[in-house]
């Protein structure tokens, strides 16, 4: 009799852990999005964060069809992490362009604006109409990409002109020692142009049309940003601040992601 009570107690308590078992199984499982109805604004909500501060700048500047946004991003990526006295301008210069065409853009961030939007020289031994060929040494007449900060303006060979202080080591700092900077320049003309489908070429500097020159520098002058752009792989695999600052980005839309799919978990 005995047995049988020990036999029956012991049934009952394997009963009710079966039962406790297959409880806390249904409400301590792995809960899968696609389940939730709230999950179907998780996308949604990734898709907004996605839409970067950068992106939402290029659509109020109304940049689509005139300046790409590849080089636009890579200019904001040096313009967040970078130090400038200037922050309410900045300068990016679009070699993969033809010299034919447009390809410098002087921008107004404070105000959402272009101020100018004009042809640019290149230098003669970085390419023909197209700039292809970039480098950081003495003589080489060509013409350097990154990052730079704009100096003071002085009276030279060229007449009126603005220091250019490269940013970038190995890849642009040499530039004030090569006195590349920006000038104005008689072949740097719509007049070239028309006559020998493409502008003429400097030493390396970043030459201007004469009548924009002083304007150009007066608006840039002083610690604001340049960006020369192109898509070359020894700049694009080399950039320090390219690296530095897509990691940096990437981490912040990483977190902004996660806190705002965790906004949505607790407004549930």
């Amino acid at each position: 009799m005995r047995k049988t009570k020990k036999t029956m107690v012991l049934i009952t308590c394997i009963g009710f852990l079966t039962i406790i078992s297959h409880t806390a199984a249904t409400y301590l499982q792995p809960v899968h999005l696609d389940s939730l109805s709230y999950s179907k604004n998780i996308p949604s909500k990734i898709s907004e964060v996605a839409k970067s501060a950068t992106e939402l700048l290029y659509d109020e500047l109304d940049l689509q069809g005139k300046l790409a946004f590849e080089p636009f991003e890579k200019a904001m990526i040096g313009y967040e992490i970078l130090e400038f006295n200037n922050k309410d301008i900045i300068t990016i210069i679009d070699f993969t362009r033809p010299s034919t065409e447009k390809r410098m853009f002087v921008i107004d961030i404070k105000n959402k604006k272009i101020l100018f939007n004009n042809i640019v020289s290149h230098g003669r031994n970085s390419g023909e109409k197209y700039a292809t060929s970039f480098s950081n040494r003495h003589g080489s007449f060509q013409s350097s990409l990154g990052f730079y900060t704009t100096g003071n303006t002085y009276m030279g060979g060229n007449g009126f002109s603005l220091v250019l202080n490269g940013l970038e080591d190995g890849i642009n700092d040499q530039a004030k020692a090569r006195a590349v900077v920006i000038h104005g320049a008689d072949y740097c003309s719509q007049k070239v142009i028309n006559n020998t489908g493409r502008l003429g070429r400097s030493y390396g500097c970043p030459a201007l049309p004469r009548e924009l020159n002083k304007p150009i520098i007066n608006t840039i002058k002083n610690g604001s940003m340049l960006f020369i752009y192109a898509e070359d792989k020894n700049y694009l695999a080399n950039s320090k601040i390219l690296k530095k600052g897509s990691e940096t980005m990437l981490a912040q839309l990483n977190d902004k992601v996660v806190d705002d799919i965790d906004t949505t978990y607790q407004s549930y």
